[in-house]
């Protein structure tokens, strides 16, 4: 049985040009993958400051560790990994340091520029309704553990697959399709008990 040939890495030249000390080539690697990862944190913390500040140091984290990879995943694979582990870990902190009140995420999305934007084009009617509806969509996220979290943010808002997923968390493709199993039966439980309230 033939082995199956893993992509060529598109990032591989700017990679390689980025370990020699081309700061350009790193800043193309930040741009291209900002978006992405950017979408990655925010929704795992539902903050845009922390995840402005996070993104931050994914970069930094990752320009001072370009030394140490040595290309056995995609250059896309290892910093989604740092990302990942990154905001797992604050995360943590930030539960132990407080527990973030609901209250606190609904402000946070009312007075969001996107969320206004995006609603106040639209009838009042209308209006209240996505309102509630990203106000439950955010509780439940929330109400999840920071690695059902993970694992629901890379493979349903992001559509990244099961295989790249695994690679990310480091888990076997079997625990990423349990985790998500029952992070969507949880998600569910939540919002039927919503509409039953």
């Amino acid at each position: 049985m033939a082995h199956q040939q893993r992509k060529p890495d598109e990032d591989a030249e700017l990679v390689a040009r980025a370990r020699k000390g081309d700061t350009t080539a790193f800043d193309e690697l930040v741009i291209k993958h900002s978006p992405k990862l950017y979408g990655l944190i925010y929704h795992m913390t539902s903050n845009r400051e922390d995840t402005h500040d996070l993104l931050q140091e994914v970069f930094a984290k990752a320009y001072r560790s370009l030394k140490r990879f040595r290309g056995k995943s995609s250059f896309y694979t290892w910093i989604y990994s740092i990302a990942v582990n990154m905001t797992l870990n604050f995360l943590k902190k930030r539960k132990r340091r407080q527990t973030m009140s609901l209250d606190d995420v609904d402000n946070h999305i009312a007075n969001d520029k996107d969320f206004i934007a995006m609603t106040s084009k639209s009838d009042p009617v209308r209006e209240v309704g996505i309102h509630e509806l990203q106000k439950r969509l955010n509780a439940a996220m929330q109400s999840l553990s920071e690695d059902h979290r993970a694992v629901v943010t890379m493979f349903d808002i992001q559509g990244i697959p099961h295989k790249e997923i695994s690679k990310v968390l480091g888990i076997s493709e079997g625990t990423v399709r349990s985790r998500l199993f029952y992070a969507h039966r949880q998600l569910q439980n939540f919002l039927e008990e919503f509409r039953k309230s």
